[in-house]
């Protein structure tokens, strides 16, 4: 088992790159399947989640080059084992997106019922229902669905009940090779939802985004292989812009568009960070000030505040003024991070699953704490960037699932973190 050593108490400076997007890259990847010829994706980020689904890719039978600088190459030609194993399901939730493609180009898949982070139920029922609407018939025993579409699937019309980004991203792949019309109603329009878009476009499907939360797709018999670059990480972005204000430092973040991150931004300026923007450049620079304001946030899918970066902006509210409060409304269990912020000097109040209360100007302090999930991951460095004395910080294995060399990109900007053998 791996740990992270950290000691606080450094402020940050310096530049740092962002990596491709991990809620981006695993769906680009999926959607390679739905062609034999190569796609090639660039700016891909080195992280667990990818060498896992390359394996179980591998597994199924495609031809998945090693990760070469930033660029991977796919080639699914025939499959040779329409299968998806629990156990790459319970390393990581996202290998459910094979689930669409595999369907609607070879008719059947078995796959497991997804495991990842445990930050709430997550179900993928609303997966299901959208490949059961395009004429798959599914059955669900021990673990697995079992799922057929030897005819094909056929548009429909896909109304989700509430936002689901990877719901809409499987709908979304499915439908590009059915018969027919599709329309999906409450789609996500996450960027990474739209980076997606893009590569299936250049693929020759033919999608139009017609509404702010609406898609409509003709079906195509085939589609062709492409390239296509993934879009900057985001959420990386966030939690460096935190950084630089936790610790009293000053980071520019390069490889990202900053309005993918406006709802963050506009909460940042609220609690007095200064931060500057440059879309030409892809960049962002953060700062920090003396003081910072309380603040009161509300998750939402997108363009509203993301939820992944609900747990990093937490750290910052302890050291604001005043009370700030949480309210999360994407998944019902993702404040249990707060308790071993607790356990590094925190004030923080769960009122129920869903909301909390953060007293700011608390002073944090260095404490063994366990990383629950990829995101609570991040919050526990960051705790330990901007308290004093030092943290052990053990789960590191789910922050390698969404941050590319995290803490090398830590130590170039002054930090003092290292990784150790427990």
């Amino acid at each position: 088992m791996e740990k992270f050593l950290v000691s606080g108490g450094v402020p940050l400076r310096g530049e740092v790159r962002c990596a491709g997007a991990k809620n981006a890259v695993l769906k680009m990847m999926a959607a390679a399947v739905l062609t034999d010829e190569p796609c090639r994706l660039t700016n891909v980020p080195r992280i667990s989640d990818v060498l896992t689904l390359r394996e179980t890719m591998r597994d199924i039978g495609f031809t998945v080059s090693p990760l070469r600088g930033a660029s991977l190459q796919i080639e699914a030609g025939a499959a040779e084992w329409l299968f998806v194993p629990l156990e790459a399901a319970m390393k990581m939730r996202s290998s459910f997106i094979l689930l669409g493609p595999l369907l609607t180009r070879f008719g059947r898949v078995i796959i497991s019922n997804p495991g990842g982070d445990r930050i709430g139920r997550r179900p993928v029922d609303l997966h299901v229902e959208a490949m059961q609407k395009l004429g798959a018939t599914i059955e669900y025993k021990n673990g697995y669905y079992f799922a057929e579409a030897r005819a094909g699937l056929r548009g429909a019309h896909i109304a989700f009940p509430y936002v689901t980004v990877m719901g809409t991203e499987n709908a979304m792949l499915a439908a590009c090779l059915a018969s027919g019309n599709t329309v999906i109603d409450n789609a996500a329009r996450e960027p990474e939802v739209d980076n997606l878009l893009a590569m299936l476009t250049a693929m020759g499907a033919r999608i139009e985004r017609t509404a702010p939360h609406r898609l409509e797709i003709e079906g195509v018999d085939r589609l062709s292989g492409t390239e296509a670059a993934v879009i900057g990480d985001r959420l990386e972005a966030g939690t460096f812009a935190i950084a630089a204000a936790v610790t009293g430092g000053e980071i520019t973040i390069r490889g990202v568009n900053p309005e993918h991150l406006g709802a963050f931004l506009e909460v940042l300026a609220g609690m007095d960070v200064p931060f500057r923007v440059d879309p030409a450049a892809a960049s962002l620079w953060v700062g920090s000030a003396a003081g910072y304001r309380a603040a009161a946030v509300e998750t939402q899918a997108y363009p509203g505040f993301p939820t992944d970066l609900q747990a990093p902006l937490a750290v910052l509210m302890t050291q604001a003024e005043g009370d700030s409060t949480i309210h999360e409304t994407i998944y019902e269990d993702r404040l249990d991070y707060t308790a071993e912020l607790v356990r590094m000097g925190a004030e923080i109040e769960v009122l129920d699953e869903r909301h909390a209360r953060v007293r700011g100007r608390s002073a944090l302090h260095g404490s063994e704490v366990q990383i629950a999930d990829l995101r609570a991951g991040a919050t526990l460095v960051l705790a330990a960037l901007a308290g004093d004395q030092t943290s052990v910080i053990s789960g590191v294995e789910h922050v390698d699932r969404g941050y590319e060399a995290f803490e090398a990109k830590l130590v170039g900007l002054g930090a003092r973190i290292q990784r150790i053998q427990a």
